[in-house]
């Protein structure tokens, strides 16, 4: 088992980048009544501070959450701080220290900021159908590689995604675990998100790397990943997609108001953020409870996982 990272003792926000959408001086008109800072049940404090973790490329996620930004703001007549974080550690303490009301994070993100900030889950993308999308995380190797299965993976270079992610982090080292290879057997190198363990394959700077099959359908659809030059060693079971959470602290008006909206955005609204989690053909969002990721908190409480480890 690697050791525990603790905690960064500060939130590192993308607030350079950061993008307030509010209606001052603009054409949307959708805050007019709260740009003075006034406050109310959907509201609270006279904004909502939203954070996304950055399991892609910030710049390319950037644009696709100002366009569910700009809907929930409409629909809660609130201006929307959109905040891309620094990583996953960063947006659990954020909403910890209250600087967050509204935060998307990863399944496994979720376990612990419901154990530290009282995340509450509310939302999550499903398809076309209505039906709760899911993802897979995933072990691959070049396709001439000479280890066909976890148990080779000894003497051999690891890819991670980063520190305390689902399927870029947890679920490999699960994997590992279940195949009786020990950790201190293979080289995990932490390539700091899901593109980067893809490239560092790709580029044969490692010998297998983790690759979610949200990540291989963004990278085959830009020609980055040609699955036919490698092959898949490993593969998980399906894990619910990402939860969009409000801070509990802020009470049930808050909570079911932010729901309500969520839950009544257009299909067009999440679908640019559908291409990253591999949501073809996006459905509007659906509701979501603790209950949905039970799995989740089962794979942190047998891998012995704490708040340390994201």
């Amino acid at each position: 088992m690697r050791p525990t990272r603790p905690l960064p003792s500060a939130l590192a926000l993308a607030t350079a980048a950061g993008l307030l959408l509010t209606a001052c001086g603009g054409g949307d008109g959708a805050a007019d009544d709260t740009a003075e800072g006034s406050a109310s049940a959907s509201c609270p404090g006279g904004e909502i501070r939203f954070g996304v973790e950055p399991y892609e490329d910030p710049a390319a996620l950037r644009p696709a959450y100002e366009v569910l930004a700009r809907a929930l703001q409409e629909r809660l007549d609130c201006p929307v701080t959109l905040q891309i974080v620094d990583d996953y550690s960063a947006e659990v303490l954020a909403m910890q220290n209250g600087e967050l009301e509204l935060a998307q994070f990863g399944p496994l993100g979720y376990v612990f900021a419901s154990e530290r900030a009282d995340a509450v889950p509310v939302a999550s993308f499903a398809d076309g159908s209505g039906e709760l999308t899911t993802y897979t995380a995933g072990i691959w190797v070049p396709a001439d590689s000479p280890v066909t299965s976890v148990e080779d993976l000894p003497g051999h270079s690891l890819a991670l995604g980063g520190v305390g992610s689902t399927s870029g982090d947890a679920l490999p080292r699960y994997a590992l675990e279940e195949a009786g290879v020990s950790e201190d057997d293979v080289e995990i190198d932490y390539a700091g998100g899901h593109p980067e363990a893809l490239l560092a394959l790709v580029n044969g700077r490692v010998d297998a790397a983790q690759i979610n099959s949200q990540q291989l359908a963004t990278a085959e659809a830009e020609g980055t990943f040609d699955p036919a030059d490698f092959r898949q060693i490993w593969t998980s079971d399906p894990i619910p997609n990402d939860p969009i959470t409000v801070a509990g602290a802020l009470g049930t008006e808050f909570e079911d108001a932010v729901r309500d909206a969520l839950l009544d955005l257009a299909p067009e609204d999440v679908a640019e953020i559908g291409s990253f989690l591999d949501v073809d053909p996006p459905g509007p969002l659906i509701a979501v409870e603790r209950s949905t990721y039970q799995p989740l908190f089962d794979l942190a409480a047998s891998l012995g996982l704490t708040e340390e480890d994201v």
